[in-house]
């Protein structure tokens, strides 16, 4: 089973925990990427992120292509876009699989893949009115 969504809505790590739970999987390992309100010792105000309009269709084939090369029995992705809260998670990653090293191989793998492929951009502002923009998830 694989769920893969991309939305501007928030997301919730026990959604997706509870996609990818089976009888079958001795372990499930996950990965909630948070905003911070404190980057390189700047206090972020706002962060958002803007997407290419093939992002959705990337972050399905990075799944799938991660999801492939791994023994899983789930799979649950989720990444936002748009004007994210600080505390708010930006990336959630579920694996399911029958014994930890696996399912824990697979969600590293996976958040490093989307994070170097999938087209998006994040737009940080800090409470000093200064601002960045990041070519990364």
């Amino acid at each position: 089973m694989i769920s893969v969504l991309l939305t501007d809505q928030v997301i919730s790590l026990s959604t997706f925990i509870a996609q990818v739970e089976s009888v079958q999987a001795g372990a499930v390992a996950t990965f909630s990427g948070n905003v911070r309100i404190l980057d390189n010792g700047k206090e972020v105000s706002k962060l958002t992120y803007e997407i290419h309009p093939s992002t959705e269709e990337i972050l399905n084939e990075v799944v799938r292509d991660v999801a492939s090369h791994h023994k899983v029995f789930g799979v649950a992705v989720a990444h936002r876009f748009g004007e994210i809260a600080l505390g708010e998670s930006a990336l959630i990653v579920a694996v399911s699989a029958e014994h930890r090293g696996e399912a824990f191989g697979a969600c590293v793998e996976m958040v490093d893949e989307i994070k170097a492929r999938i087209p998006i951009w994040k737009h940080q502002v800090f409470t000093d009115g200064s601002d960045e923009w990041v070519n990364c998830a």
